[in-house]
């Protein structure tokens, strides 16, 4: 079994401990070989990374790396659902990328890179996916980036 954990590391990232959710849902549910996961944002004991609004005290390299690490989150979870075995992943189907940002903001996929460019460090192929960036008013606890996905699995 090759494993998602360890994929990340040979691609020169650490995934958190998958995190329990934070209201009344769940972190992924399996739809035959669907999986939907959650919105993510990127945490590092017990805190969020970066709040605040992209156009506004967030810089862009700030909320790209928020995005990193929200996708980072994506990927524990993912390892999670399918006990850590990468040959379960089939693909990223689809990702959700939500930037919370001021009105004048427009470089949402600027932002939304750094979540697609570690799901294809990480997974290669299987990390390319369909994908939406949308600025927001406000994420939970005041995050700055917020990630969900549906990612086809086997078995």
């Amino acid at each position: 079994m090759q494993s998602i954990t360890a994929k990340a590391s040979s691609a020169g990232h650490s995934l958190p401990g998958a995190s329990a959710p934070a209201a009344n849902y769940v972190p992924f549910v399996r739809a035959g070989d669907l999986l939907y996961i959650s919105g993510q944002i990127a945490r590092s004991n017990g805190s969020v990374n970066v709040q605040g609004l992209l156009g506004g005290a967030v810089t862009p390299e700030q909320g790209y790396a928020a995005a990193q690490g929200a996708a980072l989150c994506l990927l524990a979870q993912i390892a999670a659902a399918v006990g850590d075995d990468l040959t379960r992943v089939v693909r990223i189907a689809k990702l959700g990328v939500f930037i919370a940002a001021t009105p004048q903001f427009t470089g949402h996929s600027q932002i939304a890179n750094g979540a697609s460019d570690v799901l294809v460090a990480v997974l290669g192929d299987a990390g390319k996916h369909a994908r939406t960036s949308v600025g927001v008013a406000s994420l939970p606890l005041g995050a700055a980036v917020e990630v969900d996905a549906v990612v086809q699995i086997r078995g």
